[in-house]
């Protein structure tokens, strides 16, 4: 569904992504982590037809993103991690313009409306509220909604876990598992820095730093690896971060002097 091809991409004399590889396949959720700065955005921009690739190529669903943007962007959803949402419009507004926009039948955009705003428990007194009235994690839930309303083949996620609260964030990954193993057998991808969800979730993970990948495999195959216990200590580790004991007793000894 996703297949990534000696993907480059730089910007001015910086390389952001390097020689870029990765084949994700129909029916399985994948995650792509790294530092600040490991190239993830980048990636994510190419794959979503933001940014042009400097070199390589990326297909989802068997289009190139950048010779056939149109057919790419029919079977995707995306929710970028800072998105800037039409603020004068009422969440059921934007809705509408999000489904219009996809070309989604009226009759079935109002049922698929209605469906995804009682899943993520905005009531129809919010829906009436002009956007920007709502909080971070209610403008979530608007641009997930958006991104599950015309169904799409893949997701492409970046932190959308941003500002839910715990049971929003609950149902969303309950939702994400049913959206890839279920019977539809759709792609997701996403960026997160919240190690345990991934760790729990996806069925692999790669790992990107400094533009180039790193490590790429299942949560027990990163940590058998790393030889660590958690995601979190692996990644940790595979990054070359540095001594967490050394570093917190060496702050803690500046902290205490007067």
């Amino acid at each position: 569904m996703i297949d990534i091809l000696h993907l480059s991409k730089r910007y001015g004399d910086t390389l952001a992504v390097e020689d870029l590889s990765l084949e994700i396949d129909a029916g399985e959720i994948f995650a792509l982590l790294g530092p600040n700065g490991a190239g993830k955005s980048s990636t994510v921009k190419v794959l979503t037809g933001l940014s042009r690739p400097t070199a390589g190529e990326v297909r989802i669903c068997g289009f190139d993103v950048v010779q056939e943007p149109i057919e790419v962007k029919k079977r995707i959803g995306y929710v970028p991690e800072n998105a800037i949402l039409y603020e004068s419009l009422t969440a059921d507004e934007y809705l509408d313009l999000a489904g219009t926009l996809r070309h989604i039948d009226r009759k079935k955009l109002a049922e698929q409306r209605e469906e995804l705003f009682s899943l993520f428990e905005l009531s129809k007194q919010d829906r009436k509220k002009l956007l920007a009235e709502f909080s971070k994690g209610m403008k979530q839930k608007v641009l997930l909604i958006a991104a599950l309303i015309h169904n799409p083949e893949v997701l492409i996620l970046d932190e959308p876990l941003s500002g839910l609260d715990a049971n929003a964030a609950l149902i969303f990954k309950e939702v994400l598992r049913r959206f890839a193993h279920g019977t539809a057998g759709k792609t997701i991808f996403f960026c997160s820095h919240v190690l345990d969800v991934v760790e729990r979730l996806c069925d692999r993970i790669a790992i990107m730093d400094h533009g180039r990948l790193i490590a790429i495999g299942t949560p027990q195959e990163l940590l058998e690896e790393s030889g660590e216990a958690s995601l979190e200590l692996a990644f940790h580790k595979l990054t070359g971060g540095a001594d967490i004991e050394r570093s917190t007793e060496d702050v803690m000894r500046a902290l205490s002097q007067e």
